[in-house]
């Protein structure tokens, strides 16, 4: 079933908190989940409210008390560090071909449309908006699977935009890219569960030096979102012990769409361009 997190619920509820619950509500995403272990007197005293309204929050969000809801963090901790090993040793016993496609179509169906309910507009604009703008230099990394899909979006944005690079993987060329990273840098990160420490490096390094960061993750939001400023996460489901990226290239694919439609007629010129080059070369 798709996973619905605290964070989710959280994100959800946002517009219908108080000014108060709300800056509890920040503060637990900000620094999630690690924010939500802390004593509700000290959530209280970093929120900069009371603990009746770290409480209220916590039963508006539909737990019993401040324990429960710590103990839906626990739970979701444990998610978080799921392999497919570990998910494999609770498989179901084989079912067959058609089953199995069966349920696939479903399982992917819905974790797509849930993925899409709940993506914020904001936070959709906010990426158009960094990934169009000609004053940016595009970066885009991921992990052992996950860079796959930072190249995938690479090369979406380079039929349509000058200054995108994926981060090489070889140290020289990794640091030298990094080193140059600055304000007018967008850096966007790939990262799913079992997070990846150079992932969450990468991401505290561009953060220092004032840098943007865009995220995709999973619902458990990777450590990098700590960093990130703005964090776009798409459902795992599967029908095996792997997790899903269908949902990660249903979100980027979107994201493609909206692209081409904020370029525009520019977007076309460069498409044009490029093919007349890639012709030429006879690269096709």
């Amino acid at each position: 079933m798709p996973v619905d997190t605290v964070a989710e619920q959280i994100r959800r509820r946002l517009g219908e908190l108080s000014p108060a619950e709300t800056k509890v509500a920040r503060i637990l995403l900000a620094n999630y989940p690690a924010a939500g272990f802390e004593t509700l007197a000290a959530l209280a005293e970093q929120s900069k409210v009371s603990a009746p309204t770290v409480l209220r929050l916590v039963t508006r969000l539909g737990y019993a008390g401040f324990p429960a809801f710590q103990a839906a963090l626990r739970e979701e901790l444990g998610a978080r560090e799921a392999s497919p090993l570990t998910l494999y040793s609770g498989a179901d016993e084989p079912i067959g071909a058609i089953a199995v496609l069966d349920r696939a179509a479903g399982e992917f169906g819905r974790a797509i449309h849930r993925t899409f309910a709940e993506t914020s507009e904001h936070d959709l604009d906010r990426t158009v908006s960094l990934l169009t703008d000609p004053k940016r230099r595009i970066t885009l990394a991921g992990g052992r699977f996950s860079g796959l899909f930072a190249q995938y979006l690479a090369l979406h944005l380079m039929q349509l935009r000058d200054r995108v690079e994926v981060l090489s993987e070889h140290p020289v060329q990794r640091a030298a890219a990094a080193s140059s990273w600055g304000p007018k840098d967008v850096l966007v990160l790939f990262d799913y569960r079992r997070y990846e420490p150079p992932t969450e490096r990468l991401a505290e390094l561009a953060a220092e030096r004032k840098a943007t960061i865009v995220l995709f993750t999973d619902p458990w939001l990777s450590p990098v979102s700590h960093h990130a400023d703005v964090v776009l996460a798409q459902q795992v489901t599967a029908p095996s012990a792997y997790d899903s990226f269908v949902p990660t290239i249903a979100s980027i694919e979107a994201v493609v769409a909206l692209l081409l439609e904020a370029r525009g007629e520019e977007a076309h010129v460069n498409l044009a361009e490029r093919e007349k080059i890639v012709h030429r070369l006879d690269l096709h």
